[in-house]
């Protein structure tokens, strides 16, 4: 009997065991919040960009897949697509795509953004308005651009028509030479709800005390701009720049909807020309090099915004 006593643990010991498991799991506590979205992010983000970085290396195609056979092939991939035309015509396509709607949609986004941060009648009801392109999904707005920009029977030669600003109707989206430049514009007007909420956050945050010290000094409108809300606003418009880039870069939706990558893939960017290459002929692996290839220009356009965030903060 006394042996089973002083095998069995004390009060003592079972007081002082207590606070050291409260402070393990106070301490663990934290992770395990953490948990399911270290698991989101490693099913749906990691193994995904693993796994097409592997392929990018590997000749996969059905075959392959089907056997379980995928041999490395070194950088045969990056070499084929490297060397294929298309490569480089949808990467201008691509960059000319970018760069023309980030332009577009910053200016105006941050015109509109000076208008809403004002003081002036009905300016909720306007910008809610405005947020409408954004709300919507993108398909329904490539729907509704592709029936407005219809040669034929579109409300846009419509009304040029009407108002004798063309004598023909115009092919929008058959054209090589404006089917672009058509897709360009429908990317402008999904993003400027996007461009002018952002930047308008970042117009509500410079204090007003600022721009009434300015007037009392006797600078203008013009020099209020410059001098003031243009330097406060550019760790806010490198955000803006670098989201868009990275989301317009990607952007695949609008354009199979409305061109599907033509005429004569003149509207083909490097998103609808990965997918044509690894689901239209079935090259998996030089699919992945192409996503591979697009994943590695992102990174390096995310490390020059962060390299001029920080520089703009040490400023």
């Amino acid at each position: 009997m006394s042996t089973l006593v002083n095998s069995s643990p004390s009060i003592s010991e079972t007081m002082t065991q207590r606070p050291v498991r409260r402070r393990i799991f106070k301490s663990l506590s934290p992770y395990l919040f953490l948990l399911p979205a270290t698991l989101f992010l490693l099913g749906f983000l990691v193994y995904p960009v693993i796994t097409m970085i592997i392929y990018s290396f590997e000749q996969v195609n059905v075959g392959s897949l089907l056997t379980g056979n995928t041999p490395f092939v070194g950088l045969d991939n990056y070499h084929t697509v490297l060397s294929d035309p298309g490569f480089r015509s949808s990467l201008i396509v691509s960059l000319i795509f970018t760069i023309a709607s980030l332009v577009f949609q910053y200016v105006i986004g941050f015109t509109m953004a000076l208008l809403f941060n004002r003081h002036i009648p009905l300016v909720g009801v306007m910008r809610g308005s405005v947020m409408i392109a954004w709300m919507l999904p993108v398909i329904v707005s490539a729907t509704i651009f592709k029936w407005m920009l219809q040669s034929d029977s579109g409300i846009v030669n419509y009304i040029l028509q009407s108002l004798h600003i063309i004598s023909s109707p115009i092919s929008w989206l058959t054209s090589p030479q404006l089917a672009l430049w058509a897709v360009i514009i429908a990317n402008i007007w999904i993003g400027i709800p996007f461009n002018m909420s952002l930047l308008l956050a970042g117009l509500q945050s410079i204090s007003d005390s600022l721009y009434e010290a300015a007037v009392v000094d006797g600078a203008n409108g013009f020099g209020r701009f410059w001098h003031i809300t243009v330097p406060l606003m550019r760790s806010t418009s490198l955000t803006v720049l670098m989201l868009g880039f990275i989301y317009t870069l990607n952007v695949f939706d609008l354009i199979y909807v409305l061109t599907g990558g033509g005429p004569v893939n003149a509207t083909e960017a490097m998103p609808l020309y990965a997918y044509r290459i690894a689901f239209g002929q079935f090259d998996l692996g030089s699919g992945a090099a192409i996503a591979t290839l697009m994943f590695l220009l992102l990174l390096g356009v995310s490390a020059i915004y962060l390299f001029l965030l920080r520089r703009e903060e040490v400023a």
